[in-house]
């Protein structure tokens, strides 16, 4: 039956009514089966459907980790709508373009987001009512959620969901000029889920636990979606913060995968664990698999962490564009810290230069994507989805390397690499020598103009000692040609991350514009 899933409700309900009464969701004390689930998305959809959403009609949903985001997906998905998810994390005006762009016709909320809510209501035509979760008191303007599932019945009409019909439209960060929203089908997220649980062995038995951020395409597919399509369970939290309580969680509701960012499996590589108590969590850990992805994992993290913890953690590598997972270091056989892994099984990559030739084995160019988790296009932006699919390619905006076994190495994007002097100087190479460097915690290579010389690398480094920047420079003589060392070392308390823990070089090149000048 799993072959014949053309769209995700299908995805959603054939594990469910085989699993009714498994448990689908966990959020604190509360548990909930995949029958009330079900439920709770069909009466959602019974409501939106009454506050008039349609198929092809747009809704957005900004919302924190909660069950309640993951019925409103999958309601807005019943009636073969598109949801749109938005970063919590984005002020109001950010938020605005997204649904004013994506045409949204209603918007789903948490109460913290009803005042800003109310205000981009109040300024756009296309959007026309809001539910909030709550609803705020003293403002009527809100459809309540909770009263509206105790309102409504289950929705028993039969929507024609095609696979090439759009589910999502997932907005990019935009880290230059406005977001682009990239259209997902059904058929695309499903690809990607089902090639997903191929690599990691996925099973109804595993348990998933859910700390990134659902509004992330990386955390939507592989915390949500993949482990929906086994019928198995998902313990969903707000934060990762306190850890502590994120540990007590893992333990009690005994998790099988863990899906993460670089800076968490640093903080755990990092802490410091007697060998006894080492020992004892080796031995009731009861993870079987760490994730990582959305930034780069340095090696030496990716070392300390299967020393200490004695499990496989795996990094990937993928982007919205392509739903989002493209490669994954393998489960068994052979694994490479450095290297985001091979493509997954129904995905092709390539690596070409600027003249789109196919480079040999080693060669740094850019990555090309191609597979059926390949996004449809950018909404309503024509140009710029001509200039990231080519010939059913996606052009990626990274470079990278092929080894002889297929192994993929993400050397950075190719807009932050540096051209000094002719030579090109790739920012990876330079931040993976920094990161081993005990005493340094964080570091990100940039490139700068300077008055004289052009184009320069700067480095930017957290450490948790004093930091010699002559000793640090030697070091990277001893290792890199001359003209790839960084012209300054800048020691910072932090280095701005987005949600998912990718660091801001934009932001970290403007803080230094003209420096050199």
């Amino acid at each position: 039956m799993e072959n014949n899933i053309r769209n995700l409700i299908q995805l959603l309900d054939n594990n469910g009514f085989k699993s009714s009464r498994r448990t689908a969701l966990v959020f604190g004390a509360r548990e909930i089966a995949y029958s009330q689930l079900i439920s709770s998305s069909k009466k959602l959809a019974s409501a939106l459907s009454g506050l008039g959403v349609e198929k092809n009609d747009k809704a957005a949903l900004w919302m924190p980790n909660c069950p309640e985001f993951v019925y409103s997906f999958f309601a807005i998905l019943r009636l073969g709508a598109v949801v749109v998810p938005i970063n919590t994390m984005l002020k109001r005006e950010e938020a605005k373009f997204m649904v004013e762009d994506s045409g949204a016709k209603i918007l789903i909320c948490s109460a913290d987001k009803s005042e800003d809510s109310e205000n981009i209501l109040s300024r756009l035509d296309n959007l026309k009512n809001m539910i909030s979760l709550p609803r705020p008191k003293g403002r009527k303007i809100f459809f309540d959620f909770n009263q509206l599932l105790k309102d409504y019945s289950e929705f028993d009409q039969e929507v024609e969901i095609d696979e090439n019909d759009l589910a999502e439209i997932v907005y990019t960060s935009g880290t230059t000029g406005k977001p682009k929203g990239a259209c997902l089908s059904h058929k695309n997220l499903i690809s990607n889920v089902k090639d997903c649980a191929q690599v990691i062995h996925f099973s109804k038995k595993d348990t998933m636990i859910c700390v990134l951020p659902l509004f992330h395409s990386f955390s939507s597919t592989v915390c949500m979606l993949l482990p929906l399509y086994k019928g198995a369970k998902i313990v969903i939290m707000r934060a990762i913060r306190p850890f502590k309580r994120v540990l007590r969680t893992i333990l009690k509701h005994r998790v099988t995968i863990f899906a993460g960012v670089p800076p968490i499996y640093k903080i755990l590589s990092e802490a410091k664990i007697s060998f006894l108590r080492r020992l004892i969590n080796v031995i009731i850990n009861p993870v079987r698999l760490y994730i990582s992805g959305a930034a780069a994992l340095p090696s030496p993290v990716w070392r300390s962490f299967e020393k200490k913890f004695r499990r496989p953690l795996l990094q990937g590598y993928g982007l919205t564009e392509a739903s989002p997972v493209v490669s994954l270091n393998p489960l068994k056989g052979r694994r490479k810290p450095d290297s985001i892994g091979l493509a997954i099984p129904s995905v092709k990559v390539r690596v070409v230069n600027k003249e789109d030739k196919d480079l040999s084995p080693g060669q740094v160019g850019e990555l090309l994507v191609k597979g059926p988790n390949v996004m449809q296009g950018y909404y309503n932006s024509e140009d710029e989805t001509k200039k990231a699919l080519k010939n059913n390619w996606l052009y990626t905006g990274d470079l990278a390397r092929i080894d002889e076994e297929g192994f993929i190495y993400i050397m950075g994007r190719s807009k932050d690499m540096i051209n000094v002097r002719g030579f090109n100087v790739y920012p990876r190479e330079i931040e993976d020598l920094l990161y081993k460097i005990p005493y340094i915690k964080e570091a990100a290579v940039v490139g700068v103009l300077h008055k004289y010389r052009g184009e320069v690398p700067v480095a930017f480094v957290v450490s948790d000692k004093q930091i010699n920047e002559k000793e640090i420079i030697n070091y990277l003589r001893t290792n890199l040609a001359a003209y790839k060392i960084p012209l300054k070392v800048i020691v910072k308390d932090g280095l701005p991350k987005n949600p998912t823990g990718k660091i801001l070089k934009r932001q970290l090149q403007e803080e230094i514009k003209g420096i050199f000048e």
